[in-house]
């Protein structure tokens, strides 16, 4: 069965940086997409970055240039570097296995959550 379990969160002030890991089980990680979502309270969750198994990666423009989603393939592990952070970035991060493709196409849409770990940026 599918697992995904994300970790690394935390309290970081302004202009700090963080790294979240989700470690992937349960399902051939070598040939799936992956991505990154963060739910702040009362919002709706949003992507944040997708990877796909080759390496390729997007991004919103909220956050382009400062995350940075990549992947081992020999750890079953997708990793979110997170820089420059900001307040508004405080939210729910959830790593989900992207489904209905292998390549980032807009079909592309989450087939299984992690638990979600939490992320607060304030001084």
């Amino acid at each position: 069965q599918v697992r995904l379990v994300e970790s690394g969160g935390g309290l970081v002030q302004p202009g700090g940086s963080l790294r979240l890991s989700c470690a992937a089980s349960g399902f051939t990680f070598s040939t799936a997409p992956m991505g990154w979502y963060r739910q702040a309270p009362g919002k709706q969750r949003e992507v944040v970055a997708r990877i796909s198994f080759r390496g390729a990666a997007d991004y919103p423009d909220s956050v382009k240039g400062r995350f940075v989603i990549s992947r081992d393939t020999a750890r079953n592990t997708v990793y979110l570097q997170m820089n420059t952070l900001k307040p508004e970035d405080t939210a729910v991060y959830f790593c989900a296995r992207l489904i209905g493709g292998i390549n980032l196409s807009p079909s592309l849409s989450p087939g299984n959550w992690g638990q979600g770990t939490q992320v607060v940026v304030s001084s």
